[in-house]
């Protein structure tokens, strides 16, 4: 353990020490009532892949990266291919959602996904998010929800930030690979209202060759006040994180010892990011219904440097690219739900809209060298800007069977202004997406599920008026500004037995194109259109209050449905880098006494790495664990281990050519990125 977690560790302890015999202040806010892990029981929702959990499964879970609160969704798993501070990597039903594609992720209300961004299309960085705000997370899957747009054909995920904290708390954590963290957060009651705030500091080198020396700092202020009927919410953040990456490395590398297996071919790369928001959230009552409504703004940045073909290209300079990102996100959305009767059935409707602008300035891609610019590869200026309406409305027309319906309208406008004039332009689109639910029962606690929706993900908006590739010169045809996805879902969910509950469902979903723009080469790589299809189940048994166990599994095929082109170097019918299987079991002991205890093992199957299926990657297995103890009333010890059984296993795999130093043969092969070795964390939290 570094001399900077232990110094932490022994801050920590000393603290607690100092105030273990004083008594607890009284807690302010909302008290917070919790309710077990999840909230998925029979009628809490429109479909059996739907679901609801909670804090406490937050706080009982280990969690290496902020991001990993996501891999909670049942068949979700979180991965990394780089630096600390990059966004993570996300797959789910049959897709390999790069950063965040095709997975729409919320918090209270504010869009994460960013699109056109400079790395990829949806990118969704979580390293900003402080879990122990986190009050409950809403998942969905698949385009059966009249009120999610862009982004969210696979699925999705609503983060909530609890609006009051129950207690004010200062946690230390220290650990190996020189991780060190400070985190002060708490609610206290101003002006009528109350006022939660929070404050982090991190830091972490990793077990890499060259430190990750990553390093951010977090902050959060929400300030909420009671308007009888409802309530207001303003909230301000601030994140700002630097690193050191560690792209991944052929295996052949490896094996020929030209690199270690936590070693970089170029140790140069990295980045920075900045996240400012500003948000407003109104809940009220207006006439017979309830509104929701919230208003944001956001001032992103972010700087990538990135190598991962390393002297393919440029035998001279290297491979090493920059990308940019400098942007405002802003915009709103708004829902009105009411509920009565029509011809006296009981009947519930909902009406919504939502717009949004982004304006990047610019967003750009350029060679450098050891993080110098060497040349512009292409730099736009884009506005984009968008709008949708919905409405959906629910009936019971017998006690047995409730049906929903609804469709929504989105409209899109692209203006892109290129350092290439043949790459500008301005385009329009829009998209009818009609959604349908059948939910039958509950009998015995039983409900089934029929599920079907139109769906669809916005390209990026340099695709869509590029005319010119900016790599190579050669003419190129600009693509589908939004992408049509159909899916379906048959489903099934069980409480019958007490403290059991299970749900499963067997779901399809088609892609009229996998078209996406890659933001490492500046322009669109097209791909065919697709189907995947697959089956899910989840088990959660609580036995007796303080135990809980659970297990996910989710099996996916994910194929082309067009022939492959005349150029495919690897001609077949697989999708790339599609995952096909995923299992999550774990235990949980919460409050039994003074001790609470978990693990949690997470395998994540084989997927094809080519076409052809001739190339794949290994399955994986990790094991986590935390044991926690209170020690006195305001202080609780955790200490959580992740990769317990230090399983050498990778947390990506891809297939590529590079060429590993100016004088080797390019060459085809699996690229890796480690998943990290068994570490450690000590945290000391102090409530007061």
């Amino acid at each position: 353990m570094s001399r900077r977690a232990l110094l932490l560790a022994a801050l920590a302890l000393g603290a607690a020490r100092a105030a273990a015999h004083e008594p607890a202040r009284p807690e302010f806010g909302e008290e917070l009532v919790v309710e077990g892990h999840y909230q998925d029981r029979v009628g809490t929702s429109d479909a059996a892949s739907a679901g609801s959990f909670t804090r406490q499964l937050v706080e009982d879970r280990p969690l290496l990266r902020p991001g990993e609160v996501l891999e909670l969704v049942p068949g979700l798993v979180i991965t990394q291919h780089s630096g600390a501070g990059k966004a993570n990597q996300y797959y789910l039903r049959g897709f390999d959602l790069d950063h965040g594609t095709d997975f729409q992720t919320n918090l209270d209300g504010v869009p994460l996904n960013l699109r056109t961004h400079a790395h990829g299309q949806g990118y969704t960085d979580l390293n900003f998010l402080i879990p122990e705000l986190v009050s409950r997370v809403d998942y969905w899957k698949g385009p059966y929800d009249a009120s999610r747009g862009d982004f969210a054909s696979a699925g999705g995920a609503d983060l909530h930030y609890a609006e009051a904290l129950p207690s004010n708390v200062l946690d230390l954590t220290g650990g190996t690979y020189g991780y060190g963290r400070a985190l002060l957060a708490g609610t206290q009651h101003l002006l009528g209202g109350h006022l939660t705030y929070a404050g982090e500091l991190m830091y972490e080198d990793g077990p890499w060759v060259r430190p990750d020396a990553y390093r951010r700092w977090n902050g959060v202020l929400r300030y909420g006040h009671d308007l009888g009927s409802g309530e207001l919410a303003v909230t301000a953040m601030a994140y700002d994180g630097r690193w050191n990456g560690t792209d991944q490395i052929p295996q052949g590398a490896v094996a020929q010892g030209r690199v270690g297996r936590f070693g970089s071919l170029d140790p140069t790369t990295g980045g920075s990011s900045h996240r400012y928001s500003l948000s407003v959230n109104l809940e009220q009552e207006v006439g017979p219904g309830r509104l929701q409504a919230v208003a944001y703004a956001v001032r992103y940045d972010l700087d990538l440097f990135s190598d991962f073909t390393y002297f393919l290209e440029h035998p001279d300079t290297g491979d090493q690219f920059e990308q940019h990102d400098d942007r405002w996100t802003c915009g709103a959305s708004a829902s009105w739900r009411v509920a009565g009767e029509v011809a006296g059935l009981p009947a519930e409707a909902r009406l919504g809209g939502e717009a949004r602008q982004d304006r990047l300035r610019p967003v750009g891609l350029y060679r450098t060298d050891a993080r110098r610019r060497l040349a512009t590869t292409r730099q736009d200026d884009v506005d984009e800007t968008s709008g949708g309406v919905y409405a959906e409305a629910g009936l019971r027309p017998r006690p047995w069977l409730r049906a929903v319906a609804g469709v929504r309208w989105d409209a899109y406008g692209f203006d892109v202004r290129s350092s290439d004039p043949r790459n500008s332009g301005q385009a329009t689109a829009g998209r009818a997406s009609p959604k349908a639910s059948l939910v039958f029962g509950p009998w015995a606690r039983t409900e089934l599920f029929l599920n079907g929706g139109f769906g669809f993900h916005s390209n990026d908006a340099r695709g869509v008026t590029t005319h010119v590739d900016p790599v190579g010169g050669g003419d190129v045809r600009p693509v589908t500004p939004l992408v049509r996805t159909r899916g379906a879902e048959l489903g099934v969910r069980n409480d019958l037995l007490p403290g059991v509950q299970t749900s499963l469902a067997l779901w399809v979903l088609a892609l009229d194109s996998e078209l996406v723009f890659t933001g490492d080469a500046g322009t669109t790589e097209p791909s065919r259109p697709s189907r995947r299809e697959g089956v899910e189940w989840s088990a959660r048994w609580q036995p007796v209050r303080w135990l809980l166990l659970d297990l996910d599994v989710a099996l996916s095929r994910a194929r082309f449905t067009s022939p492959p082109g005349p150029t495919d170097d690897h001609p077949g019918d697989h999708v790339p880098g599609s995952i096909e299987s995923a299992v999550s079991a774990g235990a949980s002991i919460h409050q039994l006494g003074p001790w609470s205890a978990s693990v949690f093992l997470r395998y994540f199957g084989p997927r094809p790495l080519v076409e052809d299926d001739a190339v794949r990657s290994p399955a994986s297995a990790l094991l986590n664990a935390q044991l926690g103890y209170r020690v006195a009333a305001p202080l609780l010890l955790t200490l959580d281990v992740f990769n317990v059984l230090d399983a050498r296993v990778d947390d990506v795999a891809y297939f590529y050519s590079s060429r590993v130093s100016p004088g080797a043969a390019a060459s085809g092969d699996v690229h890796f990125h480690p998943a990290e070795p068994r570490s450690a964390r000590l945290t000391a939290s102090l409530t007061f």
